[in-house]
């Protein structure tokens, strides 16, 4: 018994941490390699994302190399919150954890189109049907916040019912997950206007990355908590 107490200790370690983790890349991805190298928000001009990609492909690059390691950790992480929430979720006949794993695994599959679609701007300088790629990148960008609401709904509404987050963790994981689902339903209005329709979804996507840090350290609290016997 002791044996197992301590590998599920470590399992959430190693879950919690893979959610900081994805956090911390993501946010490396794109607040200090992208944004700074000019990326052009959803619903910008065209041409400016165009030229974007055909300019800093050395930045886009850099960034793709990061992205598979997001992915690997975001299923580690998903995978330690359902394993946290299960035992509570049978009582109930529940499997929301499912549902937030179902959202993580899409939004991987998505940003996995996401990054070809970078790479093959950069590496063909915009050249081949530039306009269309472009649209097509950000209508996926915005597309992508119905998969991360499902994700943080599924895993806040787990969390917290099996006790292994708090009110307002969960609290902070709702509020991305409307403005990241309102992102998503006004991406048309978002890719024809721009503008400040265009910072519905960059709250959300902050508060992901705060949420995903937050769940991330609860996961870890989790473990330690069974190990002594307290969950």
């Amino acid at each position: 018994m002791p044996s197992k107490m301590k590998y599920s200790a470590a399992f959430h370690l190693v879950t919690g941490l893979s959610g900081i983790g994805f956090a911390a890349v993501i946010f490396l991805v794109n607040m200090i390699i992208l944004v700074p190298a000019g990326e052009p928000a959803p619903g910008s001009d065209v041409g400016a994302i165009v030229d974007f990609y055909g300019a800093e492909d050395g930045a886009v690059t850099l960034a793709s190399m990061f992205l598979p390691v997001s992915w690997f950790a975001a299923t580690l992480f998903g995978v330690g919150a359902v394993s946290a929430a299960r035992g509570a979720e049978r009582e109930r006949s529940e499997a929301w954890s499912l549902a937030g794993l179902a959202g993580i695994l899409l939004q991987n599959g998505t940003f996995a189109v996401l990054s070809a679609v970078r790479i093959t701007l950069a590496e063909t300088g915009g050249s081949v049907a530039p306009e269309a790629l472009a649209v097509f990148h950000d209508a996926l960008l915005l597309l992508n916040g119905t998969f991360l609401a499902l994700a943080l709904t599924g895993l806040s509404i787990a969390g917290l019912r099996s006790g292994v987050v708090r009110r307002w963790q969960a609290s902070v994981g709702f509020c991305a997950a409307v403005l990241q689902f309102a992102s998503a339903v006004l991406a048309p209005l978002v890719l024809e206007h721009g503008g400040a329709l265009g910072y519905i979804g960059l709250a959300g996507w902050l508060l992901w990355v705060v949420w995903l840090v937050c769940y991330g350290i609860a996961l870890m609290r989790f473990g330690k908590r069974r190990s002594l016997g307290r969950a």
